[in-house]
């Protein structure tokens, strides 16, 4: 465990021992330069430096009244530990590895950082869609092989854009962002999202479906940004990924288990779905059975040559955005916890 932060020695009762303490579980960085910057003087930062919550020591626990987390999921029994817990910060846009019951039980407040990676995503999103739309995928695929030949592939994969509609699930930060790209590249661009305002889509430019299934009907393009919530954890099983025009292309940048991914392989073997990318699976990393979908991508099946891209969790990942989440985060734990302004809070109904 790193301390840091303190002015220097210290007796009980003088002004260090009234700081507040800000535990960072995770060793995410080789110095705290940024979070002494935001903070000042008004913050212990202990930095523990473990694999899981449940390796931190009981001092460690017993300290913390601020919790900044980025991988690392907090169950129930972790929250336990922790008898001064006042604010949990998830450095990151979603928030669905901490027990959001178990911290509002105990008056604990959480918040997230909803605005980093918002263009790093975005502009992966519509990475995905054009590569393989564009057959990119595919003929770089080919021309590997022994005797690939010269030529285009005629495949579902490949359309030009302005003839296809680019449906999006969750008109958020990021989904708004990705809206704005694929309006760019010509795309019809239309959205659901029954939580966006009305007069959304007119600001926008873009068309509003006023139902999932109105949206995956007509959607060419289908691309994810919503929360993992109750609400959408497999909002796309079988029914409603077959509802998809003949000939579709899937992209996943949100949440792994919105999808069913035994659903979109089976569909994708069958022909139904082009292609599809992911950034994110129901489990990460993927562990043994894997799912018949990862484990032909791993053997490389000829089926799936150029129509499936995985990616590792990485489409938020640039360096500008690493410093972005260190400083937003650090930033969103001290207006909760030392200026009594709260901001990004995550409230029960966002569950």
């Amino acid at each position: 465990m790193k301390l840091h932060g303190q002015p220097g020695p210290c007796k009980t009762g003088d002004r260090a021992a009234a700081m507040t303490t800000i535990l960072y579980p995770e060793q995410l960085y080789e110095n705290d330069w940024v979070e002494r910057e935001v903070y000042g003087r008004k913050a212990v930062i202990r930095v523990a430096g473990v694999a899981a919550m449940a390796d931190l020591s009981d001092v460690d626990c017993a300290a913390a009244e601020g919790l900044c987390i980025h991988g690392l999921r907090v169950t129930a029994a972790d929250i336990a530990r922790f008898p001064q817990l006042r604010v949990i910060v998830r450095m990151g846009v979603g928030y669905d590895g901490v027990d959001r019951q178990a911290a509002a039980q105990r008056g604990i407040m959480l918040c997230n950082v909803p605005d980093y990676g918002t263009t790093e995503v975005a502009d992966h999103a519509m990475a995905l869609v054009l590569a393989l739309r564009r057959g990119l995928a595919l003929h770089h695929d080919l021309q590997r092989g022994p005797s690939p030949g010269w030529k285009a592939i005629t495949t579902p994969l490949v359309r030009r854009s302005n003839v296809q509609t680019f449906g999006i699930i969750g008109l958020g930060r990021i989904g708004t962002a990705v809206a704005l790209r694929a309006k760019a590249f010509g795309f019809n661009v239309v959205f659901y999202d029954p939580h966006r305002p009305n007069g959304s889509e007119l600001a926008l430019g873009i068309a509003r479906a006023k139902t999932l299934q109105a949206l995956l009907l007509k959607s060419d393009v289908l691309s994810i940004h919503a929360p993992s919530t109750p609400e959408t954890r497999n909002l796309l099983g079988l029914a409603e990924l077959s509802v998809l025009p003949y000939g579709a292309v899937v992209v996943n940048t949100a949440r792994g288990p919105i999808i069913d991914i035994d659903a979109l392989g089976a569909l994708m073997k069958e022909g139904h779905i082009a292609g599809a990318g992911l950034d994110v699976l129901p489990v990460e990393p993927p562990v043994e059975p894997l799912p018949e979908l990862l484990r032909a991508y791993r053997a490389r099946e000829e089926w799936l040559t150029g129509r499936l891209i995985i990616t590792p969790h990485s489409a938020f990942h640039t360096p500008e955005a690493w410093e972005d989440i260190r400083r937003k985060s650090a930033e969103t734990m001290a207006a909760a916890l030392i200026h009594g302004q709260p901001q990004n809070v995550i409230t029960p109904e966002m569950y």
